[in-house]
């Protein structure tokens, strides 16, 4: 069961540094590209990489063995319940990630980088949410609804 729990912990380590990461280097492709006037052939390999190889592994892994500790330990309450909202907020922000490097590998100059810091401000929230409901584990007591 333990080493569930640390696999679950590394791979959202893992997940949230790529998450991070790769809204500010699409930041930065997007500042360098108003500079060049024409882009490289093969411009988006490290953006691509890194949400392909590094970011979407580690989310699946760190779901799957979440999962796995959510039915080890058979625990349903309301913090966890509010927990996994904030995780399916990151999935979506995930796959906007998806999206905005497709867009930058596009050559959209614009906006792009404004939606890429606007994501990572999101995901910080979201992090930090989830990372205080962790640790936490606050309790609604007396709600006629809670579990």
């Amino acid at each position: 069961m333990l080493w569930v729990l640390v696999l679950h912990i590394v791979a959202l380590l893992f997940w949230a540094a790529a998450l991070l990461y790769l809204p500010a280097l699409v930041a930065a492709v997007d500042a360098r590209r108003a500079e060049i006037t024409e882009s490289p052939p093969d411009h988006a390999s490290l953006a691509r990489f890194v949400h392909t190889h590094v970011a979407t592994p580690a989310a699946l892994i760190a779901i799957m063995s979440g999962t796995v500790v959510f039915l080890m330990d058979r625990t349903v309450e309301v913090w966890l319940m509010a927990k996994l909202t904030l995780v399916t907020g990151m999935v979506i922000c995930h796959a906007f990630t998806g999206l905005l490097i497709l867009r930058a590998e596009r050559g959209a100059v614009g906006r792009t980088g404004v939606w890429a810091w606007l994501l990572a401000i999101t995901l910080c929230l979201l992090m930090a949410g989830i990372i205080w409901l962790v640790l936490a584990k606050p309790t609604l007591e007396g709600t006629p609804w809670a579990l």
